[in-house]
């Protein structure tokens, strides 16, 4: 039953869109995909990537990364509190720790905990796209990229402007920003400030935040110059966000601050990018708001690094070659001080055959750590041009991470570090398939990763303490599909966006009943997502998405956003959890139910 509907479903939308064929897919032939080492247009990538454009962020109702990431699937955004205050990034099954994030592709992964890895994200305003890369990516990236990355490219500003935002509704809460841009032909920048406010959804979860972000962009004797600097600040009530729903009165403050210079020198077929790069983390935890004596973690990283990544074309195809080489420092109270030197080299290099419908990449990425020495981590990427519109993919390979000083050191009245930890390790494999055509576009993957040795926070009884431990052997798998397509009705543009992930984990051998984050993934998922636009200056997003985790319990969420520009104004509403599902995303934090919020905005040119 269920595949006839598949196929009454493809022959049903195939027939609208031969209908509607001036309203293609967007064109993202162009776009270079910047989260792989061998810079590609999007159409010729042979691995599962998800691009996420400006426009669609626009369009969504959210006002966080964190918020938006839930509307794709193979993503798990498990967020605790209103508008993604403290929030763990997982793909594909994976923990936290396990995925990597990277900022103008910078990698900004902290030594201490992946609890803090969406602390570094710019404001939204700020973001051009975002590209999330699923399956293995360690011998592209190197350490944490366990289950994939996610690169967020930041805006290049082309013309002068200041825009004002303002946006206000329920749990008194108050987002407040500016942007200066100011642009000429050989220089642009922009300088952004953004405070964010609320008095909380429930008893201590309230939150003040402060946002900072500058960017520019010129040359030196016609070679291209970048530079980044981003600050953030958060303090909020925890309320339940760790170790158990009964510690209501947990608080946390963190600063997350970011500078980085890169640079890009072209000749014929030669390219060399460059990155000097320093990431600061400072985290205090009390775990007794008001009495923070009782027991008070205060932790600072410190992350300095360089890389170098440099491609050359040839007639035997693309080789790239690259090395990036950090320094990573942790002072604690709890975790004592220790630093981490880490070296990651990478080659690999693409052929093309049979006039360029097939491509092979092979390639080994070789890690150091100073505490867990040499890795290496071969891979393989494959991909078929069927047809114009129609292209097959795989790819193979092994990844790994070493356990962060969380893991290893922490101590409190709820978890205990295991200083005997062993890295974790995987090999992991992707079939799939791209077909676009027309208005239609439909993609589908099947992957499988055999793990060894995770890591996870597990406890045997339900009063026991949390304790970190290697896990045997997991077997993940799993199949997406995605589908979009376009229409016209009222002669405006309609879009629609429905996607499907299943995963499986297959614990080998036995292990404690109780996980705290690998063990919980999302056994179904489904997103749809429907753009429409009735009138000139209008247009109506909305979002739904069903979760189903592996003990049973699911939930639908629907989101909407109304929104209206004329010239230099836009007036959104902004409706969350409008049908007030009762649910919890991680640790039975409760999310808020239906909330509204009204944002408006003028740009000064």
């Amino acid at each position: 039953m269920k595949s006839n509907f598949l196929i009454i479903f493809i022959v049903f939308t195939q027939f609208i869109f031969s209908q509607n064929k001036q309203d293609n897919i967007e064109n993202l032939d162009s776009v270079v995909v910047n989260a792989q080492r061998i810079a590609l247009p999007f159409s010729k990538a042979s691995r599962s990537i998800t691009l996420i454009t400006k426009e669609q962020i626009e369009k969504t109702a959210t006002t966080s990364v964190a918020e938006l990431l839930q509307n794709y699937v193979g993503v798990d955004v498990r967020r605790r509190g209103l508008d993604g205050m403290q929030a763990d990034l997982y793909i594909r099954g994976g923990s936290f720790d396990q995925t990597l994030l990277l900022i103008d592709g910078i990698s900004v992964e902290d030594s201490q905990t992946g609890h803090h890895l969406l602390n570094s994200l710019p404001a939204i305003e700020n973001i051009e796209r975002i590209e999330i890369l699923k399956g293995p990516a360690a011998r592209i990236f190197g350490q944490n990229a366990f289950t994939g990355a996610i690169n967020i490219i930041t805006k290049k500003i082309t013309e002068s402007s200041f825009k004002v935002t303002a946006l206000t509704g329920a749990f008194n809460h108050v987002i407040l920003g500016g942007q200066l841009n100011s642009a000429t032909k050989n220089y642009s920048q922009t300088l952004s400030f953004k405070r964010n406010t609320s008095a909380g959804y429930r008893f201590n979860t309230d939150f003040k935040n402060n946002n900072v972000f500058y960017k520019s962009n010129f040359n030196i004797r016609k070679v291209p110059f970048q530079i980044l600097a981003s600050f953030g600040e958060r303090k909020f009530g925890a309320n339940g966000f760790y170790a158990s729903p009964s510690y209501k009165d947990q608080y946390e403050e963190t600063q997350t601050s970011l500078i980085g210079v890169n640079t890009t020198y072209s000749k014929e077929n030669y390219t060399l990018k460059s990155n000097i790069y320093w990431k600061r983390n400072q985290d205090m935890y009390a775990f007794l708001r008001y009495n923070p004596s009782y027991f008070r973690n205060f932790h600072i990283t410190n992350k300095v690094g360089v890389s170098f990544n440099s491609s050359i074309k040839s007639s035997a195809g693309i080789t790239g070659v690259g090395i990036d080489i950090s320094k990573n420092y942790i002072v604690s109270n709890n975790l004592g001080s220790h630093d981490r030197m880490i070296v990651n080299t990478f080659i690999e290099h693409r052929f093309s055959l049979a006039d360029k419908k097939i491509d092979i990449t092979p390639g080994v990425a070789l890690n150091y750590f100073s505490d867990f020495k040499f890795h290496a981590f071969p891979g393989l990427d494959i991909g078929y041009a069927l047809l114009p519109n129609l292209r097959l993919y795989g790819n193979v390979g092994y990844t790994y991470r070493v356990p962060t000083y969380t893991d290893l050191y922490y101590a409190s009245p709820t978890t205990l570090g295991n200083i005997n930890l062993k890295p974790e390790s995987a090999f992991a494999q992707e079939l799939g398939f791209k077909y676009t055509e027309n208005a239609f576009k439909l993609e589908m993957a099947l992957f499988n990763r055999n793990s060894n040795n995770l890591i996870d926070y597990v406890k045997y009884q339900e009063t026991d303490k949390w304790q970190v431990h290697n896990l045997f052997r997991v077997n993940t798998y799993g199949l997406e599909v995605n589908t979009q397509f376009n229409f016209k009705f009222l002669d405006y543009n309609q879009n629609i966006q429905v996607a499907y992930n299943y995963l499986k984990d297959d614990i080998k051998q036995a292990t404690a009943p109780f996980s705290r984050y690998s063990l919980n993934s999302m056994k179904h998922q489904v997103i749809t997502t429907f753009n429409i636009k009735f009138f000139e200056h209008f247009f109506h997003s909305i979002s739904a998405r069903f979760v189903e985790r592996p003990d049973g319990t699911h939930y639908t969420v629907v989101d909407s956003r109304l929104n209206f520009n004329v010239k230099q104004m836009s007036v959104s509403f902004i409706g969350n959890n409008i049908f007030n599902a009762e649910y919890s995303e991680t640790s039975l934090v409760p999310m808020p139910k239906g909330s509204f919020l009204i944002s408006m905005g003028y740009t000064f040119k």
